[in-house]
């Protein structure tokens, strides 16, 4: 089977809908508690995903309560599908979040946070090399988004699966992970 972009997508799409609602859960606590390793708990600014659960995405909740109990700010973002860009909110107790057309949870609106100011990011993919590169939905909105952000902002992606060997399409434009965390290993690249 190839390794290119497409065929990864297909692979894992499929491999997530084989789990169950327990295997996602305990997958997502140990990929939680794989964080608790990283050196970034002494930064700010965390830029977390919601999760699609139409996807079995991983649940990004459990991640959510570590960053609050350390009282971290809280970014999460808004994809306006016109521009291609993510619009980023910090995440208070007033925080409204709807789901928008393609069942992504989302602020509804709230304090803008720029780009810039985000210290970490917890990256959705669907697939990862050894390499740090990732396969995520194909729309290019978090390629866009960290390439807007610092060079010493922490890329951090998390998968229930291991890495690929490589991925055969990187492009120049594609942004890679400085780390990975499943529910069995940290990479780093």
């Amino acid at each position: 089977m190839e390794n290119n972009k497409k065929a990864l997508r297909l692979k894992y799409k499929s491999l997530r809908k084989e789990l169950s609602e327990n295997d996602s859960e305990t997958m997502s606590l140990a990929i939680a508690n794989q964080l608790l390793k990283l050196p970034i708990w002494d930064k700010d600014y965390f830029h977390v995903f919601l999760p699609i659960a139409e996807h079995q995405e991983i649940d990004t909740q459990l991640i959510l309560h570590l960053l609050s109990g350390r009282d971290k700010n809280i970014i999460i973002s808004k994809s306006d599908f016109a521009t291609r860009e993510m619009i980023h909110y910090l995440l208070t107790d007033s925080t409204k979040i709807k789901k928008n057309e393609y069942n992504i949870p989302e602020p509804v609106d709230g304090i803008e946070v720029p780009s810039q100011k985000i210290d970490v990011i917890f990256v959705p993919l669907l697939a990862f090399d050894k390499q740090g590169h990732r396969v995520g939905y194909g729309k290019g909105f978090y390629d866009k988004f960290l390439s807007e952000c610092r060079n010493e902002t922490i890329k951090i992606g998390l998968s229930f699966f291991e890495a690929e060997e490589s991925i055969a399409d990187v492009h120049e434009a594609d942004m890679q992970l400085d780390y990975c965390a499943t529910p069995n290993t940290i990479y780093e690249f």
